[in-house]
């Protein structure tokens, strides 16, 4: 297995390892925007970025994307290069003009030392900050309702033309794996509305709550079996729980 130096800790990780993996199991922390468990690496918010050097290298070091660089035996890492930490400031400073509102954007830039942007402000402020999370997980679930639109400063997540997505389904993967709160929805027991569109719940019949709308019920469809649908995840523990003990206390009379 590959063995490496991470900012002076010596590392051994398994073959085909990603360096973000590797320094987060060995408890090293590297900050993220654009990643999560729930997709695939994508290496577009520069955060992660690391310095790779090799003691052959004669003090000559590249920076790479750590969620995207497979760990190599030999390299040293450092997270906290001088380079690195400039490179992070960067973006950061880039985001607060773009999010000067957004407090995870506020947040770190507090951590980096940074009180304002040097940027140009963005006249309308926005939580987005173009991570690429909702869009990466709407493809990932099959349904490619969303995606980024125009180019620079004038990019933005939308939906074809800005009018309700014919193929959203409802499911809420992309408000929930947004790191900013920026996509937002209404839901109740009978309706819920993202994106400007409407969908119908199907309500659980033991608690009566609306859990999932009837076009993600219909898109599942083949491919789980419709009563899987039919009680809401709480009520579905809770029978399972109550079948359990049923079979324990069965199994100590016999």
């Amino acid at each position: 297995m590959p063995r490496l130096v991470i900012d002076g800790k010596t590392v051994v990780a398994k073959e085909g390892t990603f360096l973000l993996q590797a320094a987060r199991e060995a408890g090293i922390d590297i900050p993220t925007l654009c990643e999560h468990p729930a997709v695939e690496p994508y290496g577009g918010c520069r955060m992660c970025l690391v310095d790779v050097t090799r003691p052959e290298w004669d003090g000559w070091s590249k920076m790479v994307v750590s969620c995207l660089f497979p760990v190599e035996d030999g390299i040293i890492v450092s997270t906290k290069s001088e380079r690195v930490m400039n490179t992070r400031r960067v973006v950061i400073d880039l985001l607060l003009a773009r999010c000067p509102n957004t407090p995870l954007v506020q947040k770190m830039a507090a951590e980096y030392g940074i009180e304002k942007t040097s940027y140009v402000q963005n006249p309308e402020p926005t939580d987005c900050i173009l991570c690429g999370l909702c869009t990466r997980v709407c493809d990932e679930m099959g349904t490619s309702a969303i995606s980024s639109s125009s180019r620079g400063a004038g990019r933005e997540i939308a939906p074809p033309f800005n009018e309700p997505p014919p193929d959203c389904i409802g499911c809420l993967a992309c408000a929930e794996i947004c790191p900013t709160g920026f996509i937002k929805y209404e839901t109740s027991n009978s309706k819920r509305v993202i994106w400007n569109k409407e969908f119908e719940m199907l309500r659980c019949p033991t608690c009566g709550r609306g859990h999932i709308t009837k076009a993600q019920a219909a898109w599942h469809d083949g491919k789980v079996p419709g009563r899987y649908f039919e009680q809401c995840d709480a009520c579905k523990r809770k029978a399972q729980a109550a079948m359990a003990v049923t079979l324990m206390g069965g199994s100590q009379i016999r």
